[in-house]
This record gives structure tokens, C-alpha cells and sequence, in this order.
């Protein structure tokens, strides 16, 4: 007769209270976000019996026979009593612990996918197999954040071929959930980024579900970004769903716009995002992989794609474009998405915000059919969402976007998205920052070229995305007059401290702005 889960727990927490290499858990409080992280003494018996220093990585085990693999930091002072450990918030979650629980500390067995993470470094090319035990090493928790580093530099020093990147997403698919929602088509929008402000998505989900297609839409949170759709869209709603509300939210009311990270779906992309962020890279190969996996585990079938081209964008010349085009065409092909590819123009930010809220208010400018409502954030989405529909077979071809403006002119796409709200948690007003600073042009003139990168920045240094309200509102386009007596744009940022940080970095940047004596032809 099977001993039930309790009893097993309790006789493993005997052999704990037992053992040489037990300690007793003390929560510290620490937050290291997605890092499991495990601290002791450095005097600790254990740690000299045992040979551990600072950042080896560690196999923990509780009571209830839950095991994690994590980093270890060395604590000098009394913070820690000799027999005691402290876990990061991360950890003591993922442990389910509780104060005075007692774990087991060892070495976790040699992470063999490392010997294939070495030969990338080396520029050797990965096959399936080596690329499957990377991912399923990454989804186990057992790479480091070192070595996470290490193969998301070296996946962009020595780009991964289409047989790596086929590979790759792949395995990302394979490491999470996979939803069926039993019909198609089942469509979607991706930006690739790099552009400000260009925050079209929760526009097209709201044509498209009117116009009774199912979009169940995941998002990422910003990567180089100030912003990321998932952080927008949460100025107005919850996007945290889990996978049964999302199921819901998408059955009820066709679509969704939710934050990939929370749904389970290749959930070893949201790992590489976080080391990505850090590392303000994004190669080809694992953009790729990135998106396609995101898209398949979500169930899509047909998918619309934007690549911003521009001097200061992501992807900076058409050369470029194409080869990003035809890397994502062919895979693609290979995991059985039907796509098309839009390159539109990244020189500068679209609508007016930078920065979670203030994109959220554009957004809703467009779907009220507000005149403040930024017409270049209209027109991307009325083509995007144009495209969807004709690629889902909806309208015909060269048809969608007089089919989608007229949802769009009508209240049905405003209608669609205040269903999608509620159904994720309820809408709610994005917030407003405390401080704002208006900011000036040094001489009269013609605004000729902004620089997207360093204006991004800006809007990061002012607190974006982690303060929702903070950003800048852009008040002038390329081919605009400009004078010394009129704003450029004006900084939003919620303490004074973000705000002259931004603008300290401000004086150090004179030519964000190209201000010429003659507007350039466009």
C-alpha cells in the first residue's frame, strides 16, 4: 500500500533532523527576482566539510522532498546563526518554506549541457540534441546565472544558424504548456521592438475580436525597452493570468492580453528575457526562437509581424529587415505558422508616450476616437490589423484596413477591448506621475532625426517601466518646426531623485535631437 505524501514527508524530515549536512531555514527577506539564491555562514561545518564557496551552486532538498539547485553567498556577520540558511524570496518559494524548515544541502550532479554550452562559446554549431538538454537544463533550474549569460552571449557572438534556431524554438515549446483551442484560425501580432512607443497590439486584438476572430494574445514585459505590451497593458488591467483564466477570458470574449510569464507557456524564454534585459542584447537567433515559441505554445496559427526599420530602431537597414524577414518566414514554415511580414518605419517613436501609462493613454485615445489620438499610432494598427484580417481570410485581400478602420470608426473595436478588460479583472485608469519637467530645444530650427535608443534611455532613467507613470510625452515628429519657446517633450517621473537623474543624463546627450535650418524632404 502506497504511504501517503504526509507520512513520507515526515520520515524524510527525521532523516533531515539527522543528518550532517542539515540546516534549519531563517527567512532573510531578500529579493533577487528570478535567481534562486541560498545563503549561509562562511564558517558554517558544512560549508568546509562539503568544499562550498561563494557562488557554488547547490542542490537544496526539504522535508516535503521539493528540491531546487541554487547559488551560494557567504554570509560573515551574525546575520546567520552557524545552523542556520537563508533563502531569496524566489528560493523560499519555489520550496514552499517556512520559517525553521529544515533542508538538506549537497552538490547537485555535473550539468553535462554545459560541454555544449562551452562549444557555442568556441563558435562550434549546436544540434537538436545539444540544444534540447540546454533548454530542459534552464527549465530544471540548474544553470547559474553566470552561465545563463554566458549562452545568451555566446547565442549572439556566434549567431545561431536556422538549424540551431529551429532547434532552439523547438525546445522552448516543448518546456511549458501548449494550448489547443480547438478550431482555427487562432491569430496574433508581434512587433520585433526597438521602437518607442509603438504600442499597436492592444488595438489590433480589439479589431480583430470584434471582427469574431480568437486572438489570445501573450505579451512580453520590456527586454531594452522602456515598456513592453504586458507592462502597458497592466496600467489597465491584470494581465497576470494563469492558464484557466486565461481559457476563460478567451472563451468568453475571443481575446486576451495577457503576460506571457505568468501562463507557463516556454517559460524558459521569460528565464533568457531577464538575462537579456541585463545584458541589453537580443540576437536574431533568439529573437526568433523568442517569439515563434511564444507563438506556437499559445495555440496560433496565423501570425502578422512588424519589424521597425531606422537608423536608431532594432533593426537599423532593410538588408537586415530582409534577413530577420526570411529567418522568421522559414521557421516559421518548419512549426507550422502561417505569417506575414510587415516592415514599417522605425526613425522615430510612434504616438506621443514613452513609457507604460502614457503608451496606455494613446492606446485609448485611438480606440475613443479621441482628436488627441496620435495618427501614426492609428495608421499602424489599421494596417496590422488590415493584414490579420486578410491573412485569417476575414477580408480580402487589399480589403483590411478599410474593413478594420471601419470597426475601429464604429465603437466596436472600443467595445471589444472594454470586454477584454473586464473579463481579465476589471479596467482601470493608468496612473499619473507626481513630477513632470518640461524640456527645450537649444535652437530654433527643423527637426530632422531623433535618436530612438537614447530617448528610450531617457524614459528608463526616469523610472519606466517599474514606475508605470514615468516616461516622456514627445510633442514634436520629424519634419516639425521647432522653437526655443516650445517643448521638445516633457519628462514624467514619480520621485525628484528620477527625474534630474534622467535630465543629468539629458545634458551629457546634445544630440538626440538633429535640429538643422531646413526640414529634410521625407
Amino acid at each position: 500500500m502506497t504511504k501517503p505524501p504526509r507520512k513520507q514527508a515526515s520520515s524524510l524530515g527525521t532523516d533531515l533532523q539527522l543528518a550532517a549536512n542539515a540546516l534549519r531555514l531563517k527567512r532573510l527577506g531578500i529579493d533577487t527576482h528570478q535567481e534562486a539564491v541560498i545563503y549561509m555562514r562562511e564558517d558554517s561545518p558544512i560549508c568546509r566539510a562539503e568544499g562550498f564557496a561563494g557562488q557554488t551552486r547547490i542542490r537544496v532538498e526539504n522535508a516535503a522532498g521539493k528540491v531546487l539547485v541554487a547559488t551560494l553567498n557567504l554570509v560573515t556577520t551574525e546575520l546567520l546563526a552557524r545552523g542556520e540558511a537563508g533563502l531569496s524570496e524566489m528560493a523560499w518559494s519555489s520550496l514552499d518554506a517556512r520559517e525553521n524548515d529544515l533542508i538538506r544541502v549537497s552538490h547537485p550532479r555535473p550539468v553535462e549541457s554545459l560541454g555544449h554550452l562551452r562549444s557555442k562559446i568556441f563558435g562550434e554549431g549546436l544540434n537538436e540534441q545539444n540544444l534540447t538538454a540546454i533548454v530542459t537544463d534552464i527549465r530544471a533550474g540548474r544553470y547559474s546565472d553566470i552561465e545563463l549569460s554566458a549562452f545568451v552571449t555566446a547565442c549572439t557572438a556566434h549567431a545561431l544558424d536556422l538549424e540551431e534556431t529551429v532547434a532552439m524554438t523547438k525546445a522552448m515549446v516543448a518546456s511549458g504548456e501548449k494550448l489547443d483551442w480547438g478550431h482555427r484560425p487562432i491569430v496574433d501580432k508581434h512587433c520585433v521592438g526597438g521602437l518607442p512607443g509603438n504600442r499597436t497590439t492592444p488595438i489590433v486584438v480589439a479589431i480583430a475580436t470584434a471582427a469574431g476572430l480568437t486572438m489570445p494574445k501573450t505579451s512580453s514585459r520590456a527586454i531594452t525597452s522602456p515598456a513592453g505590451t504586458a507592462d502597458v497593458m497592466e496600467t489597465l488591467a491584470p494581465v497576470a493570468l494563469d492558464l484557466a483564466t486565461m481559457r476563460r477570458v478567451v472563451n468568453d470574449v475571443g481575446g486576451c492580453i495577457a503576460w506571457g510569464g505568468s501562463v507557463n507557456l516556454s517559460p524558459v524564454d521569460d528565464v533568457l528575457i531577464r538575462v537579456e534585459r541585463a545584458l541589453n542584447i537580443d540576437g536574431d537567433g533568439q529573437l526568433v526562437a523568442s517569439v515563434l515559441s511564444k507563438k506556437v505554445a499559445a495555440g496560433s496559427s496565423h501570425l502578422v509581424l512588424d519589424i521597425p526599420v531606422g537608423p536608431t530602431a532594432k533593426v537599423r537597414d532593410v538588408a537586415h529587415a530582409k534577413r530577420l524577414s526570411q529567418r522568421l518566414s522559414s521557421v516559421s514554415a518548419v512549426v507550422g505558422l502561417n505569417v506575414r511580414i510587415r516592415l514599417t518605419d522605425g526613425q522615430q517613436p510612434v504616438g506621443h508616450g514613452i513609457g507604460p501609462a502614457l503608451e496606455a493613454r494613446d492606446i485609448l485615445a485611438v480606440l475613443q476616437r479621441k482628436p488627441s489620438a496620435p495618427s501614426d499610432l492609428e495608421e499602424r494598427a489599421l494596417q496590422l490589423a488590415g493584414d490579420l484580417l486578410e491573412l485569417s481570410g476575414t477580408a480580402a485581400d487589399g480589403a483590411g484596413t478599410v474593413m478594420a478602420r471601419g470597426i475601429l470608426d464604429d465603437g466596436r473595436a472600443w467595445q471589444s477591448f472594454e470586454s477584454i478588460c473586464e473579463a481579465q479583472g476589471g479596467m482601470r485608469a493608468p496612473p499619473v506621475a507626481a513630477q513632470r519637467h518640461p524640456v527645450f530645444a537649444s535652437r530654433n530650427g527643423f527637426l530632422t532625426g531623433i535618436d530612438n535608443r537614447r530617448l528610450a534611455k531617457i524614459a528608463k532613467l526616469a523610472g519606466a517601466p517599474f514606475e508605470p507613470a514615468a516616461g516622456l510625452d514627445l510633442h514634436l515628429r520629424i519634419g516639425s518646426r521647432v522653437s526655443t519657446e516650445a517643448p521638445l517633450f516633457t519628462l514624467h517621473a514619480q520621485s525628484i531623485g528620477e527625474r534630474d537623474y534622467a535630465l543629468e543624463y539629458l545634458e551629457t546627450q546634445p544630440n538626440i535631437f538633429t535640429i538643422e535650418d531646413e526640414a529634410c524632404p521625407r
